[in-house]
Formats: structure tokens, C-alpha cells, sequence
């Protein structure tokens, strides 16, 4: 396995070549292959990826155009700024069919039971829900909660529609809802408070608007004032469909 840093030069500077399209994708997701030549005697680098290049996504009556792939990369420097790794290494950069993310894949564990977790509140999906309420995540499918290696890491994929400064948490992981966070939990959130205060906020400028920003930094301050996972809206559905 690649340590961060070398994956992330491989995302950045390596050659994609498309495997094929990702079956029922909604934004011409595609699978890739990205190669690094590295200079001799080393051999070159090759990692799987998922590209989504902003041409192919499918316009959204609540979210601006052209916008869902930087929300992915926004959705990864966040993910950073916890320190807890949900979003898998993403970036922002050209490819065979223009700009896009092209994120890192990740093989789930076949064995683990994604909808058992769900139904069953496993307490390893809570920092999942934490995130989730920081960027607002609006479609938290059990098909986009990727568990590996035995579920002792769990990764969180397809946050294109996050960050919306208007409340619309939608997610099936609704079952800590109005529990006090963990000491852990406070200590990420914190975490990201303090890096939108610093190097985080500029970042995010350059991928979302600065209202989206400021309400990430609002979102964030009320958590950690109510130190209490949030409850679900009455306004808004609070399960995406389909949940799984």
C-alpha cells in the first residue's frame, strides 16, 4: 500500500487511462488507471482512481453547474482536517475528457455487511455522521459507505452534492441523533474549526464559494456549541432514496 503522499503525486502528475464506465453512475463516473513514471532503476507506480470529469455531470435544480467535482475535492481537504481519513485521497486536474476529481478507489470488503452497520448504529460510522454534518452532506447512501479490511477502516465516497449553505442534511445515519458527541468527535471537529482558520479556508475558496464557506465555519461552531449530533429537519427528507 502507497503511503498518502505518494498517492497524492500519482493522483497529481500520473497518466490516466480509462478502464470503463462505472455502471449506474449518475455523473459519468469512470474507472482509471494512473501511472507515475518514476526515474530509473524504480519502477513505475500504478493506482486505481475514480474519474469524474465535471463535463458529465448532471445539472442540479439546488446546486450551481460545473460544481461537483471541486465539492468532491472540498469534501477530502476536510476529511484531512479531521484527522480520521473518511474521504479517500482526491484532486482537482485535467484529464482525457477535461477537468475533474479523480479520487483514489477503494475495494470494499465484500464480507462486511454495509446494511447490517447502518441498521445497527455500529458506533464505527460515527465519525462518518460527524463529517456528514460538517459538510452538509446531502446524500449519504449505504452504497457510498465503503468499509476495508475487516471494517477497521471505513471510507466515505460521492460527496459532489456537500456543502450547500442551506440546511439539508440527508443521510441514513441518523441513529446518534441528538447524542452527545465523544471526546474524539469534539477533538475533529475542533480540528476543523481551527484549519478553516487557517490554511483549510483559503482551500476551500478556491473550490466553493464564499458563503458555502462561511456556512461550513457556522455549521462547525454550532456543533461544538451543542456538542450533540444534530437531529434530522423537518423541512427537508432526511433519508436520501433510495438508502441503500
Amino acid at each position: 500500500m502507497l503511503d498518502p503522499a505518494t498517492t497524492l503525486e500519482v493522483l497529481r502528475d500520473g497518466d490516466i487511462e480509462i478502464v470503463g464506465r462505472i455502471v449506474g453512475s449518475s455523473n459519468n463516473a469512470m474507472l482509471a488507471t494512473v501511472t507515475r513514471i518514476c526515474p530509473d532503476p524504480e519502477p513505475p507506480i500504478t493506482i486505481h482512481a475514480i474519474y469524474k470529469p465535471t463535463l458529465g455531470e448532471r445539472p442540479l435544480s439546488d446546486f450551481p453547474d460545473g460544481t461537483l467535482a471541486r465539492r468532491e475535492v472540498a469534501a477530502w481537504h476536510v476529511s484531512e482536517a479531521t484527522g480520521w481519513g473518511i474521504v479517500p485521497p482526491t484532486v482537482l486536474r485535467d484529464g482525457p475528457f477535461g477537468e475533474g476529481m479523480l479520487q483514489t478507489f477503494v475495494e470494499a470488503d465484500p464480507d462486511v455487511d454495509v446494511v447490517e452497520m447502518v441498521v445497527g448504529d455500529d458506533p464505527r460510522l460515527r465519525r462518518m455522521a460527524v463529517l456528514d454534518a460538517v459538510m452538509n452532506n446531502t446524500d449519504r447512501k449505504g452504497g457510498h459507505i465503503l468499509p476495508v479490511e475487516g471494517a477497521r477502516q471505513i471510507h466515505g465516497v460521492d460527496h459532489g452534492v456537500c456543502f450547500s449553505p442551506v440546511p439539508k442534511l440527508r443521510t441514513v445515519l441518523w441513529g446518534w441523533r441528538g447524542e452527545p458527541f465523544s471526546p474524539d468527535e469534539l477533538d475533529g471537529l475542533a480540528r476543523v474549526r481551527d484549519a478553516l482558520a487557517g490554511d483549510l479556508g483559503p482551500k476551500l475558496r478556491e473550490l466553493l464559494s464564499r458563503g458555502e464557506v462561511r456556512a461550513t465555519a457556522r455549521r462547525t461552531d454550532e456543533l461544538l456549541a451543542t456538542c450533540r449530533f444534530p437531529y434530522p429537519s423537518t423541512n427537508w427528507p432526511a433519508v436520501p432514496w433510495p438508502p441503500f
